[in-house]
Order: structure tokens, then sequence, then C-alpha cells
């Protein structure tokens, strides 16, 4: 790739605290097939040789920013954003590892593509300890207009997704207040104004780690971005009665897990008075009734 001409795609690598795992994502990046792109690491402000791992590579491709103070995941992939030169825009986690043909194929389906759709996401592997799991599965609607499937279920994952810059010019870009499912959120808005492409096979491996920035691991912050994200988005939730229970399933179990055992319990029940055909929910709302303990989530 010239550096004197902007790169077709800007890769953005949002990090903290992951000198262990970075090299590992940025090298699955650097082998991908289609080469006309640009990587931004957008380090978090972290304490420990992150700053030495960058070092370690010469690819000029290769981009560094330093947040001064930790300001979070939604803020570090912003800074990522406002910098980036590329008119797409694909998102890396710093604990997963991209398969060599991702960005080919994404560009491939982008230059046939309607200008309509402004994301081409991938289907990825989710590993967890000794689990291995293909995602998204379970999902009626992969292609086109899917407002309304992915209010119902947040089945992107962000470092399979490649998005058109304009996108954010549109629907915005990652809401920082929002600590939890902030990927979730950005796909609702951006879902009202472009269609969406599934590339229906594993492009990645996403590792779940302790302390991961996709592990959920504080249920009061889970409780507050879910919140949120019910009041942004009310209308389009009300207007679908089983995205709004399940939107109110998830508050509840957040409740529950953080030891709010009545305000749970009340908006399992919101949830199946809505949509009484959720049997996790049903499940769930005896299990409480009844005194038992709620699988974490």
């Amino acid at each position: 790739m010239d550096m004197q001409q902007n790169p077709c795609v800007s890769v953005i690598i949002p990090t903290y605290n992951r000198e262990h795992l970075l090299g590992r994502a940025i090298s699955s990046v650097l082998s991908q097939t289609y080469t006309d792109f640009e990587i931004i690491v957008v380090d978090d402000n972290s304490s420990d040789n992150t700053q030495d791992i960058i070092k370690s590579f010469k690819d000029k491709r290769l981009r560094y920013v330093r947040h001064e103070v930790n300001k979070g995941n939604a803020a570090a992939r912003n800074t990522g954003i406002k910098l980036a030169r590329g008119d797409f825009i694909a998102f890396q986690d710093s604990d997963d590892e991209w398969f060599p043909g991702k960005l080919e194929k994404q560009i491939g389906i982008f230059k046939d593509a309607p200008e309509e759709v402004g994301v081409v996401y991938t289907g990825f592997w989710r590993i967890q300890g000794n689990k291995k799991i293909y995602l998204p599965s379970r999902v009626r609607k992969k292609n086109g207009d899917i407002h309304t499937e992915i209010l119902r279920n947040p089945f992107i994952g962000t470092p399979s997704a490649m998005v058109k810059k304009i996108c954010f010019e549109k629907a915005g870009i990652f809401d920082e207040r929002i600590h939890h499912y902030v990927d979730w959120e950005l796909w609702i808005r951006i879902s009202q104004f472009f269609h969406f492409k599934c590339i229906d096979e594993p492009m990645l491996i996403s590792y779940y780690t302790p302390g991961s920035l996709s592990s959920p691991r504080h249920q009061d912050d889970l409780y507050v971005s879910l919140h949120l994200i019910l009041e942004k988005h009310f209308t389009a939730f009300n207007n679908d009665r089983e995205s709004l229970s399940r939107h109110y399933y998830r508050i509840g179990r957040a409740l529950y897990l953080k030891g709010d055992v009545k305000e749970g319990k009340r908006y399992f029940l919101k949830a199946m008075k809505i949509f009484p055909f959720n049997a996790g929910l049903v499940m769930d709302t005896l299990f409480s009734i009844c005194g038992f303990k709620i699988k974490r989530i």
C-alpha cells in the first residue's frame, strides 16, 4: 500500500493491558490476503508493555495512539474511527484472531452489494475454556433489513464486522456511556438506515477470557447499560412485543444477579406478560419465584 494514498480499510484495535495477547491479534490482521489497509491500535492508557509489543512490528501500515487516561472500550474505538483514513472500517479486539481471508471476502461482498448495504459481518468461533461455539446461531434473518432481528438478539460480534464509514456519519459512533452491549446499541442505530450482509462462515476466533472487553463482569454496569439502551430505543422495542419482552428479560437477569431479586422478578413478570413464549424466560421466572439460583449471564 502506498502510504501517500488513503487505504481502503482502516482496522481499529482497542487495547488495555493485553501485552500477552495483542501480538497475536495484530499478526492475524497483517496476515490478511487483502493488503490495502491500515491498523490503528488505540492504547487505552495501559500500564503494561503494550508499547513494546507495538514497536516489535516494523510494518508501516501500523499506527499507534495512546490515551492519556483510561476512557473505556467505546472511547478507544471512537478515537480510532476519528483517525481512520479508509472508506471502510473493521474492528479487531486485542484478544481475538482473524482468519487470513476475512477482509478479502468482506471487500468482495461490498463490491457487488447494493448501495444500501452498510455492514458486512461474518460468522465466528467463540472459544470459552473447552467449549467451541459457532455464532451467530438461531437467528431468523441475517441479511437485508435486520432492524427487528437485531433488536431481539445481539448476534453480531464487533470483530466480525466491516462498516462503511458513512454509516457513522449517518448513525453516530459508539455511545461512551454504555459499558456493555455498546456494539449492539450501535448496530441498532445503523440498522435503521442501512442493510446488513452476512458471510455465514467462521472468519475469526473470539476468545472469551477473564477481564476481556467482551466479558460482562459487573452486573451493576450491565443493568445500567441495558437501561440506557431501553431509554434510547424504547419506541423501537415497543413496536415489537418480542423485542421488548426479551429486553425486560435481560434487565431482570441483571437485577437478579446483582442481588436485587424483588426487582428482577418484577421485570421477569413484565416480560412474560408481554410475550410469554420464551422458554428461558419462563424457566428463570419460575426459578426466581421458587427461590432457586439463576445461572450467570
